[in-house]
Formats: structure tokens, sequence, C-alpha cells
């Protein structure tokens, strides 16, 4: 970021992002959310309107203070007004569309955006075509570090000294920040067999923060397991694994593509207009990642998908290679040039 440049981060009332943006040393103002309810027609969304309304209200005073030279909105309920205001204003914007296909915000958005910048070439198709870039998702700076397999197992399992063995196999699963309960449910019931059959196998989990407790109580300790509520070097743990078992959020999919991790997806029923799901068929067509549905999803199911791909190296090889074909590793350095080219070339600055 060039010297000088003021960021302000806006998003709901008590979430992560509040205290994450915090941590890293920026300023986040809360906006009171305007969720819109699936069905439209829901009688949940009768105050949507006055919701909205007092969003918008709340963004417009919040940009008037900031004054930015530019608005970048990610989707969702929570950047709506905010870049609805941006446009009322004056204000340049644009849109990061992190997921295979839009969410309602979004499309709305773009038809009023600048630039669109999304992450997939199918992505171009939902939008105004001569406002899409195609760049890939940001992922974190640390996933481009130079860390060896063996060194990032150490970190994990320092005392085992069989984990730089080259017949080790490292399975990460992850649900997210959060959690997933089904993953968690299924891992349960399966990991302990597994190990024990395969003296060879360790697992990385990430229960979760609100399952971590409860999964602890239950799990028996292990050697070979290494479990945690979240991960925060995940750089490290990308590096140790030979195959992901996780979600099927955008960034977590970008995430595998640039470390190329074959991958078994398991999409969250949850997420609004079916994103993951978009998300996961995608991954498969991109890099061969297998797919289980959630109501698929069980012990059985899970520990088949998972002896299967680590029994096959080939088929782990070709889709370690694919992945890497398809990630966009410059995705963050690229955006930031073009939305720097953006503001430099408005008329707000050029007067400034």
């Amino acid at each position: 970021m060039r010297p000088g440049t003021r960021v302000l981060f806006v998003g709901t009332p008590k979430s992560m992002e509040s205290t994450v943006v915090a941590a890293g040393g920026y300023d986040f103002v809360p906006i009171p959310a305007a969720p819109l309810y699936r069905p439209v027609l829901s009688p949940r969304n009768a105050f949507f309107p006055y919701r909205l309304v007092k969003s918008l209200i709340r963004s417009y005073r919040r940009l008037e203070e900031f004054d930015p030279d530019i608005v970048v909105g990610t989707g969702g309920y929570v950047s709506f007004p905010v870049c609805l205001a941006a446009v009322l204003k004056g204000i340049r914007l644009v849109i990061q569309e992190q997921n295979a296909l839009p969410g309602l915000a979004n499309w709305i958005l773009a038809h009023l955006a600048d630039v669109v910048f999304v992450a997939f070439n199918s992505t171009v198709d939902s939008f105004p075509k001569h406002k899409c870039v195609v760049c890939g998702n940001p992922v974190r700076l640390a996933m481009k570090k130079s860390v060896s397999q063996v060194e990032a197992r150490l970190h994990f399992f320092p005392k085992v000294e069989s984990v730089g063995d080259s017949g080790v196999k490292v399975v990460l699963v992850l649900g997210g920040s959060l959690g997933a309960y089904t993953i968690n449910i299924a891992l349960l019931n399966l990991y302990y067999q597994m190990l024990m059959e395969n003296e060879n196998l360790f697992i990385i989990w990430q229960t979760g923060v609100e399952s971590f407790n409860e999964m602890e109580s239950l799990v028996r300790n292990h050697p070979h397991l290494m479990m945690r509520p979240f991960l925060r070097s995940m750089d490290m743990a990308y590096a140790a694994s030979d195959l992901i078992v996780s979600r099927a959020g955008a960034m977590t999919c970008s995430e595998i593509l640039a470390t190329g991790k074959p991958s078994i997806l398991i999409p969250s029923p949850n997420v609004a207009e079916g994103h993951q799901f978009k998300n996961a068929a995608l991954m498969a067509d991109l890099a061969g990642t297998r797919i289980i549905n959630e109501d698929e999803l069980d012990s059985t199911t899970l520990k088949v998908a998972i002896e299967e791909m680590l029994g096959d190296e080939n088929q782990l090889a070709v889709m370690s290679e694919r992945a890497l074909k398809a990630a966009k590793p410059e995705a963050s350095a690229e955006i930031s040039k073009r939305i720097l080219s953006l503001v430099n070339s408005s008329p707000r600055t050029l007067q400034g």
C-alpha cells in the first residue's frame, strides 16, 4: 500500500471481521445490516425497505466523514448499502466477486460500478462483460512463502520422528473459522479407525471455534492427530498437507488452487444462493475436486473418499497440476494496481 493511503473497513457490528480488522491496525465502522431473507416473499422481509434505508443513511454519513476516492465492494447485504451510497455520492465503485456465480447484491451493483473484478472466466457471463477483469481472488501473502513439506509437518507434529518419512500422508480438515458440524461429526466417527489402520497417516483438524470444546471432549488423544479450534498458520497447514477436506467457500477454493492441493469439498447448503455448490462444481471442472454433498456425508463416505484419493498417487499428482494451472497467484497485485490506476485517473484526484 502506497504511503499516505487511508483505508476504512465497513461491516456488521460484532462480526469476526471487526476483530480481525482492528487487530490489523485498520479502522472499522459498523453498519446496521439489511439482510434479504429467502424466499424473497418471506414475512421476515416486511421491514427490509426500512432496514435498507437506515443502513443507506448511515453509510452515506460515514462516506461523507471519511471522503474516500474509491469504494470496493465484495458482495453481500453488508456491502450493498455502502456501495449504493458511494454511487449516490459520485464516488468511484469497484466490485470484487469472489464466487463462481454472483449473488443478488453484486449483480445489481455491477451495473453501477466502474470495474468488476471476477475470480473465474465463467463468471464474466453473469456481469456486463465490458466492465469485467478476470484476475482471481486475493490469497494471503504467506501462501507464497516457500516452505518445505517436511518443515511444515514438523511445525504441527514436532515430537513425531516419522512425520518426515516419504510414505507419510497428511489430511487437512477445514470447516471455516466457525466450523462445520456435519464435517466434524463425520470425522469424529472415523479418525481413530483410520489412524489405527494406517501408521503413515496424520490429520490436522480445524474444528472451528464453536465446536472445539465438544469435539475435544469426545476425541481420544493420538500422536498423529493435531486438533485446533482455529489455524493461524494456514500457510504451514497447506504446505504440510497432501489432501484438503473442506467447505467450498470462495477464498478456500482459491487457496486450494494457489497451493496446488487435491481436495474433497463438502459445500454448505446453508449459504445464500447456493454459492458453495457452484464453487465446488467449478473446482471439479478446473482441478478434478471430489464433491460430497451434505446429504450424502457420513463417516463411511468420507473415509472411502479419503482412502481412495490417498491411495492413488497418480491422481493426486494430476489434481495438483490442474489446480496450480488454474490458480491466479498474482490477484492481489493486479487488483491493487488497477484500483490505484482508477483512483489516479478520477476527476477528484486530478483536481486535487
